[in-house]
Order: C-alpha cells, then sequence, then structure tokens
C-alpha cells in the first residue's frame, strides 16, 4: 500500500492525465471551444503565411523579369533581413529562429515566452524573411504560431500545466497540418516529437485539434485567402488535393535499394545537422545579440550567391517541382543538394525565422534522385519511388521522427502505395542518424541556446 502511494506522487504522467481528465469532466464546452479556436487560429495563420510568401515571391520573381538578378536579390536579401530582423527585435525576440526548438522547450518546462503577440510577429517577420529570398520553409513557424495560440487559448482558459503542454503541443501539431496539408503528419508530430505520450486522452485532443485546422484551412484556402492552394470546393464540397502524381512501382528488389538509400541518406542529413549547428555557434560568436546586423549581412550573402545561379534557384518552390517531378538532371539535382545545404545554414545562422523541413525534403529528394539516375545507368532498373523516399528519410534522420517524416512525404502525393517504401527509406536512415547521435537536430538546438546563457 505505501508503495502505490509512493507511485501515484512520483509519476507526473499519472497527474497529468488526471488533471486533464478533470479539466474535461468540469469545463468540457470550453476545452471543446478552446481547441475549436487553437485550430482555426492555427490555419488562419498558416494559410496566411503560405499566401504571403507567395505574394513576395511572385513581386521578387516580377523584379527579376525586369531588373538584373544581381541588384535585386541582395538588395531584397539585405532589405528583408533588415525589416524582419527589426521586427523581431524590438517587438517579440523570441519569434527569431525556425520555431519548433522553442515549442519544445516551452512544452519540456523551460521559461519560453508564449502569446498571441510572438505568433504575430513570427507571421509577418517570416513572410518578410521568406519571401525576400532566405531559403527556408513555413513549417517552422506554423508550429510556433500554433502553439502560440493554443498557450493563449489555454491562459484565457487558465487550465492546468498539464493541458497546456497538450494544447500547445496540438496546435504546434495544427500548424503542421494547415501547411503542409497533413492532418496524420501534424497529429503524429506532435505525438512523437512534442509531447512523446500515447495516452488515450492525449491522443483524441491532439487528433481533434490537428484534423479540425486541416479542414479550416481548406475552407479558408477556398474562400481565397490563398488561391493557389486549396482542397474545398464551393460547389462539390472537399476535394482530394495531390501535389505531384507521380507512377509508382514498387518491387521486391526495391527493399534493398531503399536500405542502401536510407544508409547514404543518414549520413548525408547527420552531416547536414552538424553543418546547421556550426553555422549557428559561429553566428552567436561573431554577431552575438546583433540580430539585424547578422539577418541583413546573411540576406545580402544569399542573395549574391543566387544571384549567379540559373533561374531555377530563384523560387524554391519552382526548384522542389523540378526535383519532385524527376525532371533534374544528375549534375542538376547534385548542385541543388550542394547549394541548398549550404545556404540554409547561412540562412539559419542568421536566426531568420524560418523552418528547415521544406528544405530537407528538396535535400533528400535530391539525394533520391541522382542516385535512382545513377542505378538506371548502372543496373538499368529505374526504382520510382526513390525521390519521395529520399524526401522523407531526409526529415527522418535530422528531426528523428521517422513516422511524421514518412507522412509529410505521403502528403505530397496521397498515394497509400508510397507508404511502405517510405517507411522503409525512414526507419533506416533514423537508425543511421542515431548511430552517431541520439538527439535530433532540434534537441541539440535547444542544447546549444541552454548552453550559451
Amino acid at each position: 500500500m505505501p508503495e502505490k502511494t509512493y507511485r501515484r506522487k512520483k509519476d507526473p504522467q499519472i497527474n497529468s492525465n488526471r488533471s486533464i481528465r478533470r479539466l474535461l469532466q468540469k469545463k468540457w464546452l470550453i476545452v471543446a471551444l478552446a481547441l475549436a479556436l487553437t485550430s482555426l487560429g492555427a490555419a488562419i495563420t498558416g494559410v496566411l503565411f503560405k499566401a504571403g510568401v507567395h505574394a513576395l515571391d511572385d513581386w521578387r520573381l516580377q523584379l527579376l523579369q525586369d531588373l538584373p538578378a544581381w541588384f535585386v536579390l541582395p538588395a531584397l536579401g539585405g532589405i528583408g533581413g533588415l525589416i524582419s530582423g527589426t521586427l523581431i527585435t524590438k517587438f517579440a525576440p523570441a519569434a527569431s529562429g525556425s520555431g519548433i526548438s522553442h515549442i519544445m522547450a516551452f512544452i519540456r518546462h523551460r521559461p519560453v515566452p508564449m502569446g498571441l503577440k510572438v505568433g504575430l510577429i513570427k507571421l509577418i517577420s517570416g513572410i518578410v524573411a521568406i519571401g525576400s529570398g532566405f531559403p527556408l520553409g513555413p513549417e517552422g513557424p506554423s508550429v510556433q504560431m500554433g502553439g502560440s495560440v493554443a498557450w493563449q487559448m489555454a491562459e484565457w482558459l487558465k487550465a492546468p500545466v498539464a493541458f497546456r503542454r497538450v494544447i500547445v503541443a496540438a496546435g504546434g501539431g495544427a500548424g503542421i497540418a494547415a501547411i503542409f496539408s497533413a492532418p496524420i503528419g501534424g497529429f503524429i508530430y506532435a505525438i512523437e516529437e512534442l509531447l512523446n505520450s500515447a495516452k488515450p486522452v492525449v491522443l483524441l485532443l491532439v487528433v481533434i485539434t490537428t484534423f479540425w485546422a486541416d479542414t479550416w484551412a481548406d475552407v479558408l484556402q477556398a474562400i481565397g485567402l490563398d488561391p493557389k492552394a486549396g482542397g474545398f470546393d464551393n460547389v462539390l464540397g472537399f476535394q482530394l488535393q495531390r501535389e505531384y502524381t507521380p507512377f509508382i512501382d514498387f518491387l521486391p528488389i526495391d527493399f534493398i535499394y531503399l536500405i542502401i538509400l536510407g544508409i547514404f541518406i543518414g549520413i548525408f542529413a547527420e552531416f547536414y545537422c552538424r553543418y546547421v549547428l556550426y553555422m549557428q555557434r559561429q553566428g552567436n560568436a561573431w554577431f552575438g545579440n546583433k540580430l539585424v546586423l547578422r539577418m541583413v549581412i546573411s540576406g545580402l550573402v544569399l542573395g549574391v550567391i543566387y544571384s549567379f545561379l540559373p533561374e531555377t534557384f530563384h523560387h524554391l518552390g519552382g526548384l522542389q517541382n523540378e526535383i519532385a517531378e524527376g525532371k533534374a538532371t544528375i549534375t542538376m539535382a547534385l548542385g541543388t543538394f550542394f547549394v541548398l545545404f549550404t545556404s540554409t545554414g547561412i540562412a539559419a545562422a542568421s536566426g531568420a525565422p524560418g523552418g528547415l523541413f521544406y528544405p530537407m525534403l528538396i535535400l533528400g529528394g535530391s539525394i533520391g534522385l541522382a542516385c535512382g539516375n545513377w542505378l538506371e545507368i548502372f543496373t538499368g532498373y529505374i526504382p520510382s519511388t526513390y525521390i519521395f523516399a529520399g524526401m522523407g528519410a531526409f526529415v527522418a534522420a535530422c528531426s528523428h521522427t521517422p513516422i511524421t517524416a514518412m507522412f509529410l512525404a505521403f502528403a505530397l502525393t496521397k498515394d497509400l502505395l508510397i507508404l511502405k517504401p517510405l517507411l522503409v527509406a525512414c526507419i533506416t536512415s533514423y537508425l543511421v542518424a542515431r548511430s552517431f547521435n541520439d538527439s535530433s537536430i532540434y534537441e541539440r538546438q535547444i542544447q546549444m541556446e541552454l548552453t550559451n546563457k
């Protein structure tokens, strides 16, 4: 009997689940409203983020038609860095960087500033930075924005600490769901990376929030907030949107090839993690807290680099299409890998508000495309799943979330046949990456930030 009492006092998971259940029993209607508003807030910020980046991208590409790249790209990079860095420095310093490590730190009970102000500054500064040419993705900001909205809902609800952690993680997953149109990916990410929990009550709260966010995002895109996307038609209702429709042919021999691909990508992904972390440490050592200066110089440097590259590299979305559709040659794929490998490290070192999942997908797809073409040259066999398997495997190796990575890559095709090859490649690359380091790139970023304090 004393032993049972001792376990109840010491087991935080038991106490957490009890407090959440009590909250659901007493204030279930308010909790439901908080989840609905969290999912709506995550969807609104995610859709606005994508729409804003698309608008600035279009404007930048239009300028490149009238003015030389050597002038436009460095100028926009420097100005974008100045505006974005100033907004963050003046109003919400916590809005710098990817944003995923901030949410992870909060869930691990670290003192991290949260709230609507952080989410709003992340939204505006992220649009400016990515739209002006920083080669980063929207998923990091979307996780932080969704988590910030969720924290505010929990604050208004005066919810216990355990519920705040759950709803913030659910908001982060909702951000992923809204950005990638991947509700399963967002749900699994919140469980696999943020919460590390599989309690039924937690699963229920997270799955409701992420799927609501994806639904809200489809409706908001349909009414015109983001005319370039949408999974909802005013007449036909919800529609399945496939970004790519590759021909998938999966044979027994592919298991061997996918394991080999996963090994290669696991090694390259670990080098990438170490490079990004090294660049961030160097940025901290060189510039300290001078975020505006860091972002201005990084924007100028990135603009100069990209101004000497072909037009395909001037738009990250177009570059992804070249890789995902298999149009790029081996030389182009390797060039894409080298350019993004280098430039995303510079962008991450600047403290710019942008994520790494999107560049990781392109990096992994580039390796998959190059390896697939080499395999065809040497054996005559064409593995049709290498590109998307490479995308998922690279994310899995860097983030140490193989199931999330699998469903994020799956969301690009919505084809169930690709799940098995994705799983093989993602699990293999994850195991290889863990053999080098037990911590994901985001966990190492948290540790690095703690060391700098």
